[in-house]
């Protein structure tokens, strides 16, 4: 097995170890400096929720943040961005849309909100160009299942245009995340090209049981298996080889970047340390993004 990196500085070296010319980061943040900087404060804040500080690594204004991914070997990324409240979606969208096409392997990212103009906006968004979108049930504070948010799935689903999820209760629970819910939304939409993010932390099992019966639904590694990550909410690690291997071709490096609690290498290097094989990882830091999105100049 190729030695994991232990600095930010010894990526791209480890990339090129792999065989690999670069990677792709399917769980990426950029968005407007003022949202990004209360996405900042409320991370900031969050440690008398969790016990402990969210120390975020990468707070940077966005020249140096994209600098940063293009020298750790990050060749093509999402823009994830998302709203909190209804009239918010839209402006995001147009922003995006402007970001990406003036940023080198920024993919179009588009997200959306329970409101009776989501299927419009949706619907133009896929028309412009967007390649992935950005759902956040726990910061919206809305039900996935929601009748204004039926049209918006199905038109995923049409499309093949894959969603990034954040459907699990970390690091704050609400009564609209959890496998049980966004099951719903799947068996009405089982085609819809959901990545649940985080692999769905805290409740795993409940997800990767989603997943089996759900062949359309993928999984990102963003959090799992840091060290921060397993003091909260470690993935079972008995099962851990078994089921990783089993949902080889669906599994999706991601690293919530640059609003994360440990290095950009760590969250590299805890995926590497599963010693699943050179094979599995470049499958996961590569190869099974590129089947969503097999047009990626890279």
């Amino acid at each position: 097995m190729t030695a994991a990196p232990e600095t930010d500085a010894e990526l791209p070296g480890y990339w090129a170890a792999l065989g690999l010319p670069g990677i792709v980061d399917v769980h990426v943040h950029l968005m407007p400096d003022r949202l990004q900087q209360k996405v900042w404060e409320y991370f900031d804040a969050a440690g008398p929720l969790l016990g402990r500080p969210w120390p975020v690594q990468y707070r940077e204004d966005m020249s140096a943040r994209l600098g940063r991914l293009r020298a750790m070997g990050v060749q093509a990324f999402t823009g994830l961005l998302y709203p909190h409240k209804p009239d918010m979606a839209a402006g995001l969208n147009a922003w995006a849309a402007e970001f990406a096409a003036q940023t080198p392997g920024c993919l179009h990212t588009a997200t959306f909100f329970p409101e009776e103009s989501a299927a419009d906006y949706v619907r133009e968004a896929i028309e412009a160009g967007a390649r992935v979108f950005k759902a956040h049930v726990q910061v919206g504070g809305y039900d996935p299942r929601d009748e204004l948010l039926d049209r918006v799935w199905g038109l995923l689903a049409e499309a093949g245009v894959p969603v990034v999820a954040h459907v699990g209760g970390g690091p704050t629970a609400t009564a609209f995340t959890g496998p049980a819910v966004f099951g719903e939304v799947l068996a009405r939409h089982p085609q819809l090209p959901a990545i649940v993010a985080h692999l769905g932390m805290p409740e795993f099992e409940g997800f990767v049981e989603l997943g089996r019966r759900h062949p359309a639904v993928r999984f990102d590694v963003t959090g799992v298996f840091t060290k921060f990550g397993d003091d909260l909410w470690p993935f079972p690690r008995a099962e851990a080889r078994a089921v990783l291997t089993e949902l080889g071709d669906r599994i999706l490096f991601g690293s919530d970047y640059p609003t994360m609690p440990n290095t950009y290498a760590e969250q590299v290097a805890a995926v590497a340390e599963l010693d699943l094989g050179d094979e599995w990882l470049r499958a996961v830091f590569r190869e099974n993004a590129l089947t969503l999105w097999p047009d990626l100049q890279l």
